[in-house]
């Protein structure tokens, strides 16, 4: 059972919840309920508190004790910052390669990225973690996360609550900032309990709790952007390792961080890591106030999956057994809906076979959520002489780090998946975001990953090729792998075994990891392949903007992967002209030629001669040169999923200027938006303008100074149109940032004041 509260709610002496609908109630237990007071007694306020720097807890400014990216987004963030004048890395920055890990693709242009990456750490003073070695998350809990601690990192899968670790996943711009010795700059969020009661029945995983969690919350926009408070006795139900698979699929809900309460077994953890002065007890206090409460019975969790295209499509795997014909007939509807394209051929209702039960083509585990040793150890017992058979099921595992699969090899576990079928491979994030076993043309792909968005997983539905993930946990993918690819609960083959305890061997990572935090060497040269290239330059901001409308998109989300696709490109991700000329491939292909024809225009283009008459009329001290040209995307709600700022800096080397919607996804891209300089308007009407039109407004940097409301636009096409567009709310330096036309103008006119 998962139950939202309507209201707030208190915790008090971390086991009772008096919702705020109970307003009778002024105390429990002789404790008095006063919110202004209770706010301050969760997890979160410590923390938030103590990284805090601006004196006004209401307005943030963080700074981080730590910071991560991978080889997608470290080369971006590494010439950026350079661009602004950075000259070593003033925290701890660890640059891992599990993205980017197979250098065959696109030739050694990946591998580029990589001793680009070394040499960065050497000159400036970071932390190395070559390809093959560990996912980027995984990392970071063996070796940085720790009680009390704030780390940010460039994916949105930076996640380490339950090692008391608040962190957050941004865009590149965000972790400039902490390079240039800035500040994370948020008001204070909203902080919702998660109330863990109960304990998992065998056979249960990670990640079933976390899609039924998911599946509660995503939908209503409970959680976004807010820090979700995992409390309650049953987090003493589970073991750490256990925890850190339910952790980073938060991430799917929006919410900006989670954080946990910490207990003897996180200690364990970290003790056994060579950790232990890292620990430190986290609990609520007495009385603490939560904006929101899920209350979640862990033992009345099934095992669950999440059907194409969103981790929120959830279901309870009996449920979808018995229900086969009708649920995946609705997949398929959204399957029409949002491929747009008769040439697809996609169908999840012919994978029925003739005894009515859902025949898999492919099974995966991998990376940050699937690959923790729990669920090795688990899914290797469940496979223990089985076999997965030698028709088209196939199944792969990649084991999250060296040293979990070292001790995987020790304990068995590595043999009994080898000898049941699986191919076993080193750590790589590719599963998750398509540069690693992509399934075949309309077959279905159980996953123990972290997404399954449409086109994250390397279809191509402008080419009529489409796949399906669902999401799964690695306990019911080797149940079904040892039933022969039948769709299967780990129930069915549960039993009460205890996982034996796990032995931490970091010898690997003593062998092959560079630490070079506080050891810069300014003089080591930073290798360039010819892939890498320099951030085109950016202009400045003007006092009006015409804007023409190149890409409309009326779906109600529209993921990072549509802005910007992932797999394929990933060969282009330091080449930003090369990369930009996927921007929007997969949904609106005809995005990046319409933007290229808006950069060749000027202010006495002929075509424009009209449209500067009724400019003409509308503001008649402008002048042309006043004017800047510009394209701009409309979405109703842009920027669920990935923090990749490469969603944002496409349409920017594109000449992008602005970006209108009903509502951003998520902070992150709104942030990436404003990190390159694009003025990110909402407006709250239907949106009556195309593609082809052109939007012009006026006075918009008196309007970046004003409050923002209400800020006056006009539709010019056959005839002229006045609009409302409004801005929600941006920081003083945010302001300043779209100004100047990005983050590196940013910093250089500061820099040279």
């Amino acid at each position: 059972m998962v139950k939202l509260y309507d209201k707030g709610a208190y915790l008090v002496d971390g086991i009772h919840i008096v919702s705020e609908e109970e307003g009778a109630v002024q105390n429990l237990n002789g404790k008095e309920l006063r919110k202004e007071d209770a706010r301050k007694g969760t997890i979160a306020y410590s923390i938030l508190s103590a990284h805090n720097t601006s004196g006004n807890m209401d307005k943030l400014q963080i700074k981080f004790d730590a910071m991560t990216s991978h080889d997608i987004t470290f080369v971006g963030i590494i010439q950026t910052a350079r661009a602004s004048g950075m000259e070593k890395f003033p925290i701890p920055y660890v640059l891992t390669n599990c993205h980017n890990s197979l250098c065959a693709v696109g030739g050694t242009i990946n591998e580029d990225d990589h001793m680009f990456g070394l040499s960065a750490a050497q000159k400036y003073g970071g932390i190395y973690v070559p390809p093959h070695i560990a996912v980027i998350h995984q990392y970071m809990r063996e070796t940085m996360a720790g009680c009390g601690k704030m780390i940010l990192g460039s994916d949105s899968h930076t996640r380490y609550g339950a090692l008391g670790t608040m962190a957050i996943g941004e865009g590149g711009g965000e972790l400039v900032k902490q390079l240039l010795c800035d500040t994370y700059d948020i008001a204070y969020p909203k902080v919702i309990g998660i109330y863990l009661d109960g304990k998992p029945n065998p056979g249960i995983g990670p990640q079933d709790i976390a899609l039924a969690i998911i599946g509660a919350v995503y939908k209503s926009g409970y959680v976004k952007n807010c820090v979700m408070e995992f409390v309650g006795p049953g987090i003493s139900n589970m073991t750490t390792d256990y925890r850190n698979g339910i952790d980073v699929m938060t991430t799917e809900t929006t919410c900006l961080s989670s954080i946990w309460r910490t207990d003897e077994d996180t200690k364990a953890f970290l003790t056994t890591h060579g950790r232990a002065d890292a620990y430190k007890e986290l609990n609520p206090a007495d009385v603490a106030y939560y904006d929101g409460m899920v209350y979640v019975d862990l033992s009345t969790v099934k095992p669950m999956i999440a059907l194409p295209f969103h981790p929120s499509n959830t279901y309870e795997i009996d449920e979808l057994n018995a229900n086969l014909s009708d649920i995946l007939r609705e997949v398929e509807k959204e399957a029409a809906a949002i491929t747009e394209n008769p040439d697809v051929n996609f169908s999840l209702t012919d994978k029925i076979d003739e005894n009515g039960h859902l025949r898999i083509q492919q099974g995966i585990i991998a990376g940050c959520a699937g690959g923790n040793y729990t669920n090795m150890m688990e899914a290797a017992r469940i496979l223990e002489n089985a076999n997965c058979g030698n028709g088209e099921f196939a199944l792969s595992v990649y084991p999250s780090s060296q040293p979990v699969f070292m001790d995987l090899v020790k304990k068995g576990a590595i043999s009994k998946l080898m000898a049941a079928g699986a191919v076993v491979k080193t750590a790589f994030c590719g599963p998750c975001f398509g540069a690693g076993d992509t399934p075949a043309n309309n077959a279905l792909s159980i996953r123990h990953t972290t997404r399954n968005f449409p086109n994250r997983e390397g279809s191509k539905p402008g080419v009529g090729q489409l796949s399906a993930v669902a999401l799964m946990d690695a306990r019911s993918i080797a149940a079904t792998a040892a039933n022969g690819g039948i769709l299967t609960p780990a129930t069915e083959y549960a039993e009460d075994w205890q996982v034996p305890e796990y032995e931490y061997d970091d010898s690997a990572y003593e062998s092959r990891i560079y630490h070079g935090y506080s050891k810069a060497n300014e003089e080591t040269p930073l290798i360039f392949g010819p892939n890498i290239k320099d951030w085109p330059e950016m202009k400045p901001l003007s006092d009006h903007i015409l804007l023409k409308v190149c890409s409309k998109i009326m779906d109600p989300v529209t993921t990072t992967d549509e802005l910007i696709p992932s797999g394929e490109t990933s060969s282009y991700r330091s080449n930003p002209l090369g990369l930009a000329e996927f921007a929007l491939s997969r949904r609106d292909p005809g995005y990046v030629q319409r933007a290229k024809d808006v950069q060749k225009l000027t202010n006495d283009t002929p075509e424009l001669a009209t449209v500067f008459d009724e400019i003409s009329k509308i503001t008649p001290d402008a002048s042309k040169e006043d004017v800047e040209i510009g394209s701009m995307i409309y979405c109703v709600k842009p920027g669920d999923g990935s923090a990749r700022e490469q969603a944002a800096s496409c349409q920017r080397v594109l000449g992008g200027l602005a970006n209108i919607c009903s509502e951003y996804a998520t902070k992150r891209y709104r942030s990436n938006v404003m990190n390159w300089g694009m003025v990110p308007f909402q407006m709250k009407d239907e949106p009556e303008f195309g593609v082809g039109d052109y939007i012009y407004v006026p006075d918009v940097k008196k309007a970046l100074d004003g409050d923002m409301k209400d800020i006056k636009a006009y539709v010019i096409g056959d005839q002229v149109k006045e609009i409302s567009l409004y801005i929600s709310d941006m920081t003083p330096i945010e302001k300043e940032i779209v100004k100047a036309g990005c983050l590196i103008n940013y910093n250089r006119n500061k820099n040279n004041k």
